[in-house]
């Protein structure tokens, strides 16, 4: 039964956006000039408002809008009887519906993670705590990240698309640059490290042949030095055999090597030959992948994201059964913004341990949906937000003009193929390439 107590769900809010996105490459080919995101308000009874961000997709967003009437009238502390009442209306996700790109797919963990962050968020205003505090307090003041490297084709994104702005300087022009050879990634990592001070340098692989992006893992390395951490993900695209050559060759630099090959069963093959540890956010992706990725040993590191293991309070379950196997654990990022950042950075404050900086795609992205502007990155990390709840407040004017884009864009989920197409015609996924 509910309980009478707690401030009680008045309205929802769900407003797609669409935020200017560079030409980035991937394995799954390009993304468009807009990257889609879905920004859900909670207001209470008492007027007290609470909001969220998840990645952009109609049928997410129509799902959304469905659950409306599932939590209205529903206590915001009440979060176990929300999660019961959403899998009895959309059933539990399986690891088939995460699909075989890049990002993940599924449904009712998408929709509890919104759901979640922002009754969290009213919480802690409820409370006068921050979220850090509700998922068991404070382990460090400032959360680090790692620099996200991507090959690009030249272009700024948005209206400008593969034009650029002259006018750009510093990080803002370096964005816009392309990125397709080795010198070119050193120099955005160099601008991207100058811009936000990053200590540690991940590069998405997966989109030209292996030897090209080892060849500028190599590189990074000599215009780095061994102090800072290196890390690349091929995002499955490698066999076994490709994995563990390569692997091999990049062991004396990578602090850890990022879904090389398809599945547990051959993650495992290739962490059994290699010494460096393996990270994944695409073999392992849910609790029902877990015990057969310990009973195999197919990764040493699991990247989490709160948007796809089902809130922040299931990424912190996460953790423990990590810390109870031995297990790794660091996050996952996609084109998101402040309102991600902030979630993203509360739990990353209260995990136990966290050995490794986190991803954001965040220098990637120039808009911003928060009062205030832009989060600032002092030394590569982020200062955990004091206020109550995420500490951010949502910009009316900045989400009207977004969600502007978003019916001017024409988009309604991702899928890099048909960008891809416009560089190489023709072009497919493919989920095994080299």
């Amino acid at each position: 039964m509910s309980s009478t107590f707690g401030p009680r769900i008045k309205e929802i809010i769900i407003t797609p956006i669409a935020v200017v996105d560079p030409p980035l490459l991937n394995a799954a080919g390009l993304h468009a000039p807009y990257a889609l995101r879905t920004i859900m308000e909670v207001i209470t009874d008492d007027n007290i408002s609470g909001i969220s961000e998840i990645p952009g997709n109609k049928d997410i967003d129509a799902a959304l809008e469905e659950a409306k009437a599932l939590l209205i009238g529903r206590d915001v502390f009440q979060l176990n009887e929300i999660r019961h009442v959403l899998v009895e209306r959309f059933g539990t996700d399986t690891s088939a519906q995460r699909g075989e790109t890049p990002w993940d797919q599924r449904k009712l963990v998408h929709i509890f993670s919104a759901v979640e962050v922002a009754c969290m968020d009213i919480i802690g205003k409820v409370t006068g705590r921050p979220i850090v505090d509700l998922l068991g307090g404070k382990m460090r003041d400032r959360v680090p990240f790692s620099a996200y490297l991507f090959y690009k084709y030249e272009g700024a994104g948005g209206e400008l698309a593969f034009d650029i702005d002259p006018n750009a300087t510093g990080w803002a022009a370096a964005r816009q640059a392309s990125a397709l050879n080795p010198a070119e990634i050193v120099a955005q990592a160099q601008a991207m490290c100058k811009e936000c001070g990053f200590q540690s340098i991940k590069l998405k692989g997966g989109v030209f042949e292996p030897r090209q992006e080892v060849d500028a893992m190599f590189a990074l390395y000599d215009a780095f030095g061994p102090n800072v951490p290196l890390r690349v993900d091929p995002n499955a695209l490698w066999t076994v055999e490709t994995a563990i050559k390569y692997g091999k060759e990049m062991e004396p630099i990578l602090e850890y090597l990022e879904d090389p090959t398809r599945g547990q069963e051959n993650m495992a093959k290739v962490r059994k030959a290699l010494k460096t540890p393996l990270a994944t956010n695409m073999c392992t992706t849910s609790f029902e992948d877990i015990p057969n990725s310990i009973a195999l040993g197919s990764e040493d590191i699991i990247l989490s994201d709160h948007h796809f293991w089902g809130g922040l309070r299931a990424s912190m379950t996460l953790s423990g059964i990590c810390e109870t196997f031995g297990r790794g654990l660091s996050m996952h990022s996609n084109s998101h913004l402040g309102i991600s950042l902030a979630a993203m950075v509360h739990l990353g404050a209260a995990l136990p341990k966290m050995t490794y900086a986190l991803d954001t795609h965040y220098p990637w992205q120039s808009d911003e949906v928060i009062v205030g502007g832009r989060f600032k990155f002092e030394e590569g990390a982020v200062l955990v937000p004091q206020e109550p709840g995420l500490g951010v407040e949502l910009d009316r004017e900045a989400l009207a003009k977004l969600h502007q884009n978003y019916l001017a864009c024409g988009l309604t989920k991702r899928d890099d193929e048909p960008e891809m197409q416009k560089k190489v015609p023709g072009w497919k996924f493919k989920s095994v390439r080299w």
